[in-house]
């Protein structure tokens, strides 16, 4: 009995050993061979001595002999590939010409390694860590920092645009030619430093931050410096670098939103007359609406569809998306009026146009851009997304956490500040984990379109998650603030940026579409290692030709679907102790090898949920909503460990990356565990189940009393604080709110044993506070405190009641027939008593 135990137990290590290191079929065939003789031998069954066969050896040396065959290429393709292929041929969606533009944009880099469920670390580890060069951390610290204290939210807000001067020391500082290159006579900064300073101008305005990203990000600037012809790139890249020009791009219309291919505005080569002379051009007709800068916009970049039914140009008669540029003085442009998103300040609004003819040197990238609109796009959206969204994400949730954290100190309540309380430190402590994963990414993802790539699934995923978890500690801020952050006016820096974060839900692609269609139901065509080269075989043609790709990529996905099936069980079954991590990571080496277990059970549900679903996998979109969940987890988790390695594995953070780890990891079994309670094919959830929790249950959540220690942490002044909300634009200026906020927590702690002795003398009545007493007068005459912590106190408890003031108006400037002209919040003319 003992020899066959150990014998099974030993074929069972074999099986999971040739799956895992995706054994060829003649190493399969000769081990089962061996496996089941060294097995007849241990028994003493079907030898000379006990020459009567069991089943079960039939069975394997059969198992045996068929592998040995199917190793035979020619075999293999006959019995399995062909099948295969003729199954798969009419079953496999095929891809449009959008979606297939959309796929071939960008770079596909850290997410196929994820997707793979084998990473290799040197991908991430080899990207760089957040670094600037002099001149771009010269800019973020001087004329960056500038901007942010010539910034005023509230002013901005009530006049529904910035001041003149501010428009002006944007274009001469040259803000709106970050991207444009220097030979072009912009800024020619990196993706990371662009990235920093969107951030730094969004912690102080988000206003601010939306008018210098728009003309650097996905937009004329781009499109021209990418893909313009020379005349195009000397003639305005030079005028929209120094601000002489305001671009905007048009994109979106009423019947063309998420789905931009749809759209319905027209242009018809013709002849036509242009400065006079006889031209051969574009009649165009267009409708969009949501297009930033265009109230002020001087250049009009515009998308379209192409159409030449004379084939006039010899290129057919559907030429495609094409992009188009056009002064907005032209005439038929209809462009000025404007929406109000939100309330928002920044200039946004409507263009429409009829019959307006352009040039055919208006279209970016002359003849040759011709029906390339859509690849351009795609190409500057995988990049472009990248870095605005998710810095004014990162920037939003490390203010939010440096104003709120000051708050939770200096506001008292019930005898203690309410950052005390634990159920504040439940939000702070989702605040502290936001800010610190979220800069993470932002560095992480910066750095990748720094050194080239044009991250295509990142950056939709990034955008996607970034934006909710800005929406989440936005949320946080304002439950922690009551009062304070609904009381509009001079002294609320939390409203702008909570009026506007729809808006960022919303644009470069509504998060709602973005989680369910892109991030995984495109991705796991663009990541998945052989899932693309299979549908554009089975496409192809030419059926011998296809027939050859197809059998290549199937030999290979066969491999790789065993050995994650099997790889998932082990990883999961040994807790991933077994799992692969880089090299000298120490501190972190658990989470790598937590992040290795966890990508092998995501490559697996991924490949079955190609595999099960087919062409149908996009109409399951609460299924595909899951896996980008969970896909965003592991994304925010290497993060989450490369920002901790990068800054110097800091030990004041070691408490907190295990914390935001541990938080990672549970949302991704939460994600996966969605997933396959509701897997829409009947057996296949269950049966995964065993795969991916083979013990049944899910790893939890970080434990509340890990959350107390870093939130105590953020609650007080140093490195610690700093370093999560680095490089925003942090105020001690005495007429600012923030700036008040800050010198009021340093106050505080500052008195903090005098405090504690002057409130432990109140709760015994030795000294009576209220509005008609000089309680800290009593305490100081009484010995309780000295008259030097006395008069530290008297400033403390002033900094602190105006740090917690409330604006208030009267009505008749609040019904607009009176400047509107803050008064004094009692609040800010004494304590009340506590």
């Amino acid at each position: 009995m003992l020899p066959g135990l150990i014998l099974f137990f030993i074929g069972l290590a074999g099986v999971f050993a040739l799956a895992m290191t995706r054994a060829p079929l003649v190493l399969w065939a000769a081990c089962l061979a061996v496996y089941t003789f060294a097995l007849q031998l241990g028994l003493g069954v079907g030898t000379l001595h006990a020459p009567v066969f069991p089943l079960w050896a039939w069975i394997g040396w059969l198992i045996a002999a068929g592998l040995f065959a199917l190793s035979f290429t020619d075999i293999r393709r006959r019995f399995v590939t062909k099948p295969a292929f003729r199954a798969l041929k009419g079953a496999m969606p095929k891809i449009s010409a959008t979606e297939r533009e959309a796929l071939e944009a960008g770079t596909v880099g850290w997410d196929a390694q994820l997707f793979s469920g084998t990473p290799d670390w040197d991908k991430i580890r080899d990207v760089p860590g957040l670094e600037l060069t002099d001149e771009e951390r010269a800019f973020l610290d001087g004329p960056t920092e500038e901007l942010c204290t010539k910034l005023n939210d509230w002013q901005i807000r009530r006049q529904r645009d910035l001041p003149e001067d501010v428009w002006r020391f944007i274009a001469e500082e040259g803000f709106l030619g970050m991207l444009i290159s220097k030979p072009h006579g912009g800024l020619g900064f990196s993706a990371q430093a662009q990235s920093l300073v969107l951030g730094k101008i969004g912690s102080r305005s988000a206003d601010g931050t939306v008018i210098v990203m728009v003309p650097n990000s996905l937009g004329p600037g781009e499109l021209i410096e990418n893909f313009g012809t020379e005349q195009q790139k000397s003639h305005y890249l030079p005028r929209l670098a120094r601000g002489e020009e305001i671009p905007c791009f048009a994109l979106t219309g009423p019947f063309s939103g998420s789905d931009a291919a749809a759209m319905r505005d027209v242009g018809t080569v013709t002849m036509g007359e242009h400065e006079g002379k006889a031209t051969l051009g574009i009649r165009l007709t267009w409708n969009k609406r949501y297009i930033t800068l265009a109230p002020k916009a001087t250049l009009l970049g515009l998308a379209f569809r192409l159409e030449d039914p004379e084939n006039l140009l010899g290129k057919g008669t559907d030429l495609g998306i094409t992009l188009g540029l056009i002064p907005t003085g032209h005439p038929g442009v209809e462009i000025g009026r404007r929406h109000a998103p939100t309330g928002a300040a920044f200039p946004n609004g409507p263009t429409s146009g009829k019959d307006v003819f352009i040039p055919l040197e208006w279209i970016i990238g002359g003849e040759a851009g011709i029906g390339q609109g859509w690849p351009m796009l795609m190409s500057c959206l995988a990049a472009g997304r990248s870095i605005s969204l998710p810095a004014m994400g990162a920037a939003a949730a490390k203010s939010m956490l440096r104003n709120t954290t000051a708050y939770a100190r200096v506001r008292r309540q019930f005898g203690l500040p309410i950052g005390y309380m634990e159920g504040i430190e439940e939000p702070l402590a989702r605040m502290v984990e936001n800010a610190y994963v979220l800069e993470g990414a932002r560095a992480v993802t910066a750095s990748m379109v720094s050194s080239g790539e044009k991250p295509a699934v990142i950056s939709a995923l990034l955008k996607y998650v970034s934006t909710e978890r800005m929406r989440q500690s936005l949320n946080d801020a304002m439950d922690i603030h009551g009062g304070r952050g609904i009381c509009d006016g001079p002294s609320n820096y939390l409203q702008s940026a909570y009026q506007m974060m729809p808006i960022g839900i919303t644009v470069e692609g509504a998060n709602i579409l973005t989680r369910s269609l892109i991030v995984f139901a495109q991705g796991s065509i663009r990541s998945h290692p052989y899932l693309l080269e299979e549908l554009e075989a089975l496409a192809d043609s030419d059926k011998e030709r296809g027939f050859e790709r197809f059998a290549k990529a199937f030999d290979g996905h066969l491999s790789f679907s065993h050995g994650n099936l099997f790889g998932a069980f082990f990883h999961n079954a040994t807790f991933g102790i077994f799992a692969g991590a880089p090299a000298e990571t120490g501190l972190t080496r658990r989470w790598w090898r937590q992040l290795a277990r966890a990508s092998r059970s995501f490559a697996l549900v991924a490949d079955v949920s190609i595999a099960s679903l087919g062409g149908g996998l996009k109409k399951h979109q609460r299924l595909t909503g899951h896996l980008a969940d969970a896909l965003a987890e592991l994304y925010m988790l290497t993060c989450l460990l490369k920002r901790f390695e990068d800054d110097g594995a800091q030990p004041a953070d070691i408490k907190l990356m295990g914390y935001a780890a541990k938080n990672t990891l549970a949302r991704f079994d939460a994600a996966l565990d969605a997933a396959l309670a509701d897997y829409p094919v009947p057996g296949v959830g269950p049966a995964l189940r065993q795969f991916v929790f083979p013990f049944g249950f899910k790893r939890r959540g970080a434990p509340g009393r890990e959350a107390k220690a870093i939130v105590r942490q953020a609650l007080t002044p140093g490195a610690f604080r700093d370093r999560l909300t680095r490089d925003i634009f942090v105020s001690y200026d005495p007429e600012n709110a923030t700036g008040i906020l800050e010198d009021a927590l340093l106050q505080v702690t500052a008195c903090e044993a005098a405090e504690r002795k002057l409130e432990s003398a109140i709760r015994k009545g030795a000294v009576t506070r209220n509005f008609e007493t000089d309680w800290i007068g009593e305490a100081v005459t009484k010995g309780i405190v000295t008259e030097e912590e006395g008069e530290k106190l008297r400033v403390m408890y002033d900094r602190v009641a105006r740090a917690i003031a409330v604006d208030d108006f009267d009505p008749a400037e609040l019904t607009g027939n009176a400047k509107l002209r803050p008064g004094p919040d009692k609040s800010s003319q004494h304590m009340a008593a506590e």
